[in-house]
């Protein structure tokens, strides 16, 4: 791994460690908690994400001995199918922990994550956009590009993608997160180009932030008049 890519994980783990020291200085300035977990979230994102992009400049001369980049065209199509095998990989892992281990759907930690963008609507941006693009990058640019040199993909996005998993500290859904986290890696490989896994990634916490937040209350009632209208067609249950 050469000095860029170090220097890039090492900002991007000072951008999470920082937030010991920003949440509580923002929260003395009279923020109340919510809001300076928000506001510094959502400031180190961005300029760790600079920071990197500035990091990455020299990329653009750098070519990875094993991949080779697709043409745009080729690129756009995947992109898109990418979505919908992301969405896939997701829903298969769901099924493999409800049915094979017992683990019940649903995520603490994404829950926790939605239930601040319900009450930090702008910390939307940082799920939705800038999270999803600095994984990548340090996910699998970074360490499963240096992973693939040495080894082969199946190795090399397994353990890209358990470290993924692991640094989200949801270890009940480690599955999921390792699913999807092959997945990034297979349409990275496939194409070459970093920007379709990060349109896939947007697009999964991009739907997630829609669905369980700007849609979440109307979703609600729209399920409460369903429920009422079964209730007056089919009478009282017995």
């Amino acid at each position: 791994m050469n000095s860029r890519y170090w220097a890039i994980l090492i900002v991007y783990i000072l951008m999470h460690v920082s937030g010991i020291f920003g949440v509580p200085f923002l929260y003395g300035r009279g923020l109340d908690l919510n809001e300076s977990f928000a506001a510094w979230s959502m400031w180190s994102f961005i300029v760790t994400l600079i920071l990197i992009l500035f990091l990455l400049l020299p990329e653009r001369r750098y070519k990875h001995p094993r991949l080779e980049r697709t043409t745009a065209g080729h690129a756009v199509k995947w992109s898109i199918f990418g979505i919908f095998l992301a969405f896939i990989a997701q829903y298969l892992a769901i099924m493999i922990e409800t049915y094979a281990f017992g683990i019940e759907p649903g995520s603490e930690n994404t829950q926790d994550i939605l239930e601040m963008v319900k009450m930090v609507p702008i910390f939307a941006i940082v799920v939705a956009i800038i999270g999803p693009i600095l994984e990548e990058i340090v996910f699998r640019k970074v360490i499963f590009g240096a992973f693939y040199k040495r080894f082969n993909f199946v190795i090399s996005a397994l353990l890209s993608s358990v470290i993924f998993a692991v640094v989200h500290l949801d270890f009940t859904h480690i599955l999921i997160y390792t699913a999807v986290g092959i997945t990034f890696s297979f349409l990275y490989v496939k194409t070459g180009r970093i920007i379709v896994p990060i349109i896939a990634h947007v697009a999964m916490n991009g739907y997630a932030v829609i669905i369980q937040v700007l849609l979440g209350d109307k979703l609600q009632e729209m399920q409460e008049e369903l429920e009422q209208m079964q209730f007056i067609l089919g009478g009282w249950p017995l």
